[in-house]
Parts: structure tokens; C-alpha cells; sequence
């Protein structure tokens, strides 16, 4: 199911999480628990993967991660705005310590000109309230092609954000 690049960079992230004793849970939307199922694709990922939401439709972030409609309503599901509203409701409706987020367009239809096929936002959030947020153009280079893009850029995002998890904890 999934590359053998893929499944070494998420054994990366769950190391990073094992070694601070931190567990992780997904908030998806465009990849519809693509990264919760690499996570769990790993022998063992129960001991740092705690919960996955795939939330793809505006109720769905509203009830199941308390994102605000009205955030909604201004930015739009797919902004900076909402997917840092993601990661943070992420981790108050779970037991985890950190979490990613995931909302974009990817393909072929849905997008315009100001949110392009391709356009995909991406949060991470810890305990600590340290967000981290990232934009990310892949471009109308497909549809699976756009979810396995988000997917790596989510793990990356999470490698970036766990040291700096380390260094906040006492």
C-alpha cells in the first residue's frame, strides 16, 4: 500500500515520538486518513499513534474538532486559519501531545483562482501551544498524486516540530 520511503519516514516521526514518550493524533481532511493509515500501516504504532479525524466535510471539523463555523465561514475549509483550528481541536478532543492537520484541494475539480487544485494547508500543534503551519502548492498533478504529497509534507512538518517538542518539555 504504501512506498518503502513512506513507511521510513513515518518510522522517523514515531522514533522522534517514542524517545519523548509523546503520542500523535491526525486531523485530515483532503487525504481522508491517509496519514493515520501510514502510521498504522507500522507494527507497534499504538505506542505513539493515539487517534486519527478524518473530518472532511465543514460539520465534521465543527463537531468532531470544534473548529468554528463562522472561522469557517470567513476563511474558508481551506486556509491557515482553519487547519491551524484542526491541529489545535485535535489535540483538545484526544489524548495525544501532538497533533498534524490537513486541509486542501486535490483534484481535479473544486478549485478557482484565488484556492488553486493543488493548494493544500497544513498545521501541527503541541500541548504547549506551539503551532506550526505550512502552505504547500503541489499543483493539479492529480488527484492520489496531491494526497501522497500532503501526506509526506505532513510527516516533515511533524520532523520539524518534535525537537523543538523535546526542548519545551521540563
Amino acid at each position: 500500500m504504501f512506498s518503502a520511503e513512506q513507511i521510513e519516514k513515518a518510522r522517523d516521526v514515531m522514533a522522534l515520538c517514542r524517545q519523548q514518550g509523546l503520542r500523535i493524533t491526525t486531523a485530515e481532511s483532503c487525504t481522508g486518513g491517509l496519514i493515520a493509515a501510514l502510521f498504522t500501516e507500522i507494527a507497534g504504532s499504538s505506542e505513539v499513534f493515539e487517534r486519527g479525524f478524518v473530518t472532511y466535510s465543514n460539520e465534521a471539523k465543527a463537531e468532531l474538532l470544534s473548529v468554528p463555523m463562522d472561522l469557517i465561514e470567513e476563511w474558508g475549509a481551506i486556509s491557515s486559519q482553519v487547519a491551524a483550528a484542526m491541529s489545535k481541536g485535535a489535540l483538545r478532543n484526544s489524548r495525544a501531545d501532538i497533533s498534524v492537520s490537513v486541509t486542501g484541494i486535490a483534484g481535479p475539480g473544486g478549485g478557482s483562482k484565488a484556492k488553486p487544485v493543488g493548494l493544500v494547508y497544513l498545521s501541527a500543534a503541541t500541548q504547549e501551544d506551539r503551532v506550526l503551519g505550512r502552505k504547500c502548492q503541489f499543483g493539479d498533478i492529480g488527484r492520489s498524486m496531491v494526497r501522497k504529497a500532503t501526506m509526506l509534507a505532513a510527516l516533515q512538518l511533524l520532523n520539524e516540530v518534535l525537537p523543538e517538542v523535546q526542548s519545551e518539555r521540563p
